[in-house]
């Protein structure tokens, strides 16, 4: 197999899960794409339950985003402008495999199984002062307030 070949199979699955159990935010990505200036971006994200990736959108680079669930369970969360949740839909459940949302969208993705992955895809390039815009009325992470608000969203899926 040629380095232009990289194949999606369990043990590649397996070992980006492993990197992220030890990781410090609890999640890692095994990028496809062979730099940050390359479009589209293409990843494995592989989360373990409890990480936290702060609220957030892509409107000043408008970018859609795909998510594909390889394995467990994600919830996605999208907000309103104030911080509502408008819908939740809980990935690798009930037969949906994944969505695609459109650029500009508040929303968020939280592990609910002990570790789960996806196959995400979003334009590039990478320029972390314009990719993502961090919602006012959400904690950041890192915050102390993180846990307890990922608790609430988790909570009110049922």
């Amino acid at each position: 197999m040629s380095g232009a070949v990289q194949l999606i199979d369990d043990t590649l699955l397996d070992a980006t899960l492993a990197r992220a159990r030890t990781a410090p935010r609890g999640r890692t990505n095994h990028n496809f794409h062979p730099d940050m200036a390359s479009n589209p971006h293409r990843f494995l994200n592989a989360w373990t339950r409890g990480s936290y990736a702060a609220p957030h959108r892509h409107l000043e680079v408008p970018k859609p985003e795909s998510f594909i669930v390889l394995r467990g369970e994600l919830a996605l969360f999208l907000f309103d402008d104030h911080g509502a949740v408008t819908e939740t839909h809980i990935l690798g459940r009930n037969g949906v495999l994944g969505i695609d949302i459109a650029p500009g969208l508040w929303h968020t993705l939280t592990a609910l199984t002990d570790t789960a992955i996806c196959f995400e895809v979003k334009a590039g390039p990478y320029d972390a002062a314009t990719d993502k815009e961090f919602a006012p009325w959400a904690p950041r992470e890192g915050d102390p307030a993180a846990p307890a608000y990922l608790a609430s969203l988790v909570r009110a899926l049922c």
